[in-house]
Order: C-alpha cells, then structure tokens, then sequence
C-alpha cells in the first residue's frame, strides 16, 4: 500500500464514523422534512402530495407570523443584546477595570449552568401573581391589588421571556469572548498604552479587529439558538396565553405532535433551517466585509 492510499485509509477511518453519524442525524431528517413538507400526512397511510399547500397555509396563519415576530425578537436580542454585553463583561474583567473580577465572572456565568426547566420555574415563581415581582410593585405602589398585566397584552407578553432570554444566555458569550481576550498578548496591551493609546483606541484598533472571527462565531450560535428556542419557553409558558409568547418551534412541536400533521410540521422545520442559513449567509457576508476593512 503506497502512502497515499494509506493517508485515505487514515482519513476514512478518522472522519468515516463521524460523518456516517452527521448524515443519520442531520443530513437524512432535513431531506425528509423537505420531501414531507410537500405532503399531508397524519403518521399513518400514506402521505398524500399537495405541493406548496403547507407553506401557504403556514404564512397565512396569524399564529405563526406572531411566532416569527418573537423569534425575530428573541435573535434581535441575542445579537444587540448578550453579544455585546457579554463581550462588555468580559473585555471589563480582562482589563481589570472591575474589582474581584472573578467573582463576577463566576456570577455572571452560573445562570447557564442551570437547567433551562430550572430557570423556568425559578422566573415563573418570581413573575407568578403571588411572586417575588408582584410583591415588590405591590409595597413600591402601595397597592395591594397590583397584579402584573404584561402576560395579557399581545406585544408585550414575551418581554419577560427576553429579559430572562438575555440574563441566562449572556454569560456564555462573556466566558467565549474572555477566553480569546486572553489570547491577545498583554505586552502587546500594555505597548499600546505607553505610546499613549486611550481605551477606546485600545479596544476599537486593537481589540475588536483581533476578535473579528470570534464575533462571527458568537453570531452563528446566537441565530441558530435563536430560531431553535424551545425547552425554557415552553417550560414557562408552553406559548401562552393565546399564543402570545409561542415560539416557531412550538409551533411546529404543536402541530406535529399534537395536531399529528406531519407534513405541516415539516414544513415548519423546513423554514426554521431556510431562515437559520439565510441569517447566517447574510452575516458572514457582513463580517467578511468587516474584515476587509481591517485588513
């Protein structure tokens, strides 16, 4: 055997398995999906073809445009809102601009160390109409009947969730963005500040180039988490009241499972993979421009 065939040998044997596992488990169920999604099927006979029915269906109900819109929130704030906090939290911590960092670090990253269903019944209980919250508005306004109405307005219902969305998740960012931040040589910090460069001249000219590839990363695993939503929410709120806080994936969980229409549920997680390497195309084309610049 010449050395080439045995470097294929090698790399089939290396990478065959794991490859074998990523099309079982992802590459096969998407193509299913995508053949499903073009049929009627309730899990039983056989599946009945009806061409893009599904998809029209699904963007003429109310209740899945209103779960785009708080998937669209939830991405949103997971882009404007954890990324950038948690590299301000970690870019604090590295330059020791706070004291006792790393009690603030290990405080700001305990939240996604907790189960989701955890977080979820520890916010029920301070959101609840007996909770922590409640109580608190109740002495602040002096009035005992105060109740928390944000769950029975429509735009305002899902707030809560986000708030909890980016008090969970943000400390994840700031543990990613502070392990590169590490990376950076201090010398090379400590040069730029004896040739009199101010923080922000350090952190636009130095920092942020060098952290150019880690901020696209941290934005691929915000919008495919975004879109992919499910186990706090649900456990919070299973999409209610009256779909006001229903997520995409609920959607598709719903009437797939619930409503037993396969194809339609299909048809959901069809869009659900169609929006995630849309967002992600468009913000890798954002981030290659970006780095144009700094080249």
């Amino acid at each position: 055997m010449t050395s080439r065939s045995l470097k294929k040998l090698s790399y089939a044997i290396l990478a065959g398995p794991s490859i074998l596992i990523y099309s079982l488990v992802i590459i096969l169920p998407v193509v299913v999906s995508l053949v499903l999604g073009f049929t009627r099927w309730g899990g039983f006979g056989a599946p009945k073809f009806v061409g893009l029915e599904n998809y029209v269906t699904m963007f003429k109900d109310s209740v899945f445009l209103l779960d785009l819109r708080n998937n669209a929130l939830i991405v949103a704030v997971s882009l404007f809102g954890q990324i950038p906090l948690g590299f301000v939290l970690a870019y604090f911590v590295n330059r020791r601009l706070v004291r006792a960092g790393k009690f603030f670090e290990v405080m700001i990253f305990l939240p996604i160390t907790i189960s989701a269903i955890v977080v979820a019944i520890l916010w029920n209980r301070i959101f609840s109409p007996v909770g922590i919250y409640t109580e608190m508005m109740r002495d602040l306004l002096h009035d005992p009947r105060y109740v928390m109405m944000v769950s029975e307005n429509r735009n305002l219902a899902f707030f809560p969730i986000l708030f909890v969305i980016l008090w969970m998740y943000t400390g994840l960012y700031m543990i990613i963005f502070l392990a590169n931040l590490q990376k950076i040589p201090r010398s090379t910090i400590e040069a730029a500040v004896i040739d009199g460069a101010t923080e922000g001249q350090i952190l636009g000219r130095l920092i942020v180039p060098a952290m150019v590839g880690v901020l696209f990363t941290t934005s691929v695993l915000a919008i495919s988490g975004s879109l992919t939503s499910f186990a706090l929410i649900y456990a919070m709120t299973e999409g209610g009241p009256a779909h006001f806080t229903e997520v995409i994936a609920i959607y598709m969980y719903n009437n797939t499972f619930s409503y037993y229409r396969y194809g339609f549920g299909s048809a959901v997680s069809v869009v659900i993979v169609v929006l995630s390497m849309g967002l992600i195309s468009l913000v890798r084309w954002i981030f290659n421009r970006v780095e144009q610049r700094f080249e």
